[in-house]
């Protein structure tokens, strides 16, 4: 499966952006679809993920409350709105999916090639 991540940008400070990640087949029920993120000179992190065939979603503390993560079935594509942006959320972004959740890379089988957000104070 190919992922698509698309959405990034440049913001201010406190704005939002909605990323998406499209995939090129059908989801399994089973599988997880997750967003992490990399600053330079950082490793990768957690930042949300999503149960394909549930309402389950899972959130990293610092976004939790201003990013929302949601998915749309009909169109195998997972989103990322992101409100109330800090200068620490500038990162590239990336979805990932598997088949079973994690908070680790590792957890994850598939990858999108990533979306920059900037965010400026």
């Amino acid at each position: 499966v190919q992922l698509q991540a698309s959405g990034g940008g440049l913001v201010q400070a406190g704005g939002s952006l909605r990323l998406s990640c499209a995939a090129s087949r059908r989801i399994y029920s089973s599988g997880v679809v997750g967003w992490f993120r990399q600053a330079p000179g950082k490793e990768r992190e957690f930042v949300s993920a999503i149960r394909w065939g549930s309402t389950i979603k899972y959130y990293e503390d610092s976004v939790r409350g201003r990013f929302t993560i949601s998915k749309d079935s009909a169109k195998n594509t997972v989103y990322l709105q992101m409100n109330s942006l800090k200068p620490d959320d500038a990162a590239v972004y990336y979805c990932a999916m598997g088949s079973h959740y994690g908070t680790t890379p590792s957890a994850y089988d598939y990858w999108g090639q990533g979306t920059l957000v900037t965010v400026s104070s």
